[in-house]
């Protein structure tokens, strides 16, 4: 089968790749290619993020979410995690499953989208048509860190959280550990490449191509509205024990951007929830849009004057936009995307006054919060609402 290269290991090029190849690549020929992404959760088309993926770790520990064309679950892939790709009329993953036989792994296909080794299983993958062919692609598991895996799929509600995380373990499995004959994942890869390519050569990728995947990158698989606006409507309960006493908060998630809020429970306040609850209205489900939000609660204290709808910073920094858009102080930034993707160094969700002097956002959030929830932090109350 002839082949492409694509050694690239961000989520959201690679994703455009598949796009690209399925829908624009001039090929008569069915062809595969390898690859691979950085620490990241790739989810399915129709899936909601908020009720499927862990947002408050992967912000916490850097690891990118990506949305794919095709649908299905949720995965994690690491540079552990080797991927696959093949396009064409009427294909299918039984080419891999047949190379992982030939190099002694009894593999199988089975359920709806899986692969299994020994009632384990090692790669889930996905199918789409366009017109008069088909993309599929999916996952092989070779090192891939299960602790980590089982964190970012773990979210109040889900099936991972009513399992248990250990559950992971006994239901999936690493292909490292029926390869012994192979070191690194960069061996496999290449006995793969191989055994797939079977004596064909490459297929031509020239600079057009490469500058049309990278458009449909930047315009589509990296930006919020895909991977966060595309989230269908959800309902999601969270529940902790405060400072303050027991918060359950009831929360509708729209596209990413929550559409109702209700605070219940035994906890202790000087103001009624129900304010705080109406100014979360309209804030993406995301650590940073929930404290401009916080922050935006008028002050209890007639004296000190509170910030406006949605934390209007601009009062204590001309100019600056609501949601504290960072492309003011770092050119070049989206300001629907996150500041430390583009200018290091620059962590969106620690006090604005580290870009702005004289704008507390997080003491102003503080103040709101407590005035609702007696002693309780900003920070406890977005654990609670990001089911930290």
């Amino acid at each position: 089968m002839r082949f492409l290269t694509n050694a690239s290991t961000d989520p959201w090029y690679n994703l455009s790749f598949d796009e690209y190849c399925l829908e624009q690549y001039p090929s008569d020929d069915r062809f595969f290619y390898l690859w691979r992404n950085r620490p990241s959760v790739i989810v399915g088309l129709n899936q909601n993020v908020s009720t499927e993926v862990n947002l408050d770790y992967l912000d916490a520990h850097g690891i990118c979410l990506a949305r794919r064309s095709t649908g299905g679950g949720a995965v994690y892939h690491d540079l552990q995690n080797l991927n696959y790709s093949i396009v064409g009329r009427d294909v299918s993953p039984e080419p891999v499953v047949e190379a992982l036989r030939r190099l002694g792994v009894p593999a199988v296909l089975s359920g709806r989208n899986d692969i299994f080794v020994d009632g384990r299983k090692v790669s889930g993958y996905a199918r789409r048509i366009c017109r008069d062919r088909a993309l599929v692609h999916g996952t092989l598991m070779y090192d891939v860190d299960l602790d980590t895996l089982a964190h970012v799929l773990d979210v109040p509600g889900s099936k991972l959280a009513a399992k248990g995380v250990a559950s992971v373990r006994s239901r999936v499995a690493n292909l490292k550990d029926y390869l012994p004959g192979f070191a690194t994942l960069d061996a496999l890869q290449a006995a793969l490449q191989e055994i797939l390519a079977d004596g064909d050569g490459a297929l031509p990728f020239g600079e057009a191509d490469f500058a049309a995947v990278q458009a449909l990158r930047d315009t589509k698989y990296a930006t919020w509205a895909w991977n966060y606006g595309q989230s269908r409507a959800a309902s999601l309960v969270r529940r902790a024990v405060l400072p303050c006493g027991t918060v359950e908060a009831r929360l509708s998630v729209d596209r990413g951007v929550l559409t109702a809020v209700e605070f219940a429970g035994d906890f202790l306040g000087s103001l009624p929830a129900s304010g705080l609850a109406a100014q979360l209205l309209g804030a993406r489900l995301d650590r940073a849009s929930l404290l401009a939000a916080l922050a935006g609660l008028s002050s209890p204290d007639p004296s000190r004057p509170g910030l406006g709808p949605l934390g209007s910073a601009d009062q204590g920094c001309s100019g600056l936009d609501p949601l504290g858009r960072a492309g003011q102080v770092c050119p070049g930034l989206d300001p629907h995307e996150r500041a430390d993707q583009v200018c290091p160094g620059l962590d969106p969700y620690e006090r604005a006054d580290q870009v702005c002097p004289g704008l507390d956002l997080l003491g102003r959030a503080d103040r709101a919060v407590s005035a609702c929830f007696e002693g309780t932090s900003a920070s406890a109350l977005l654990d609670l609402l990001l089911g930290a």
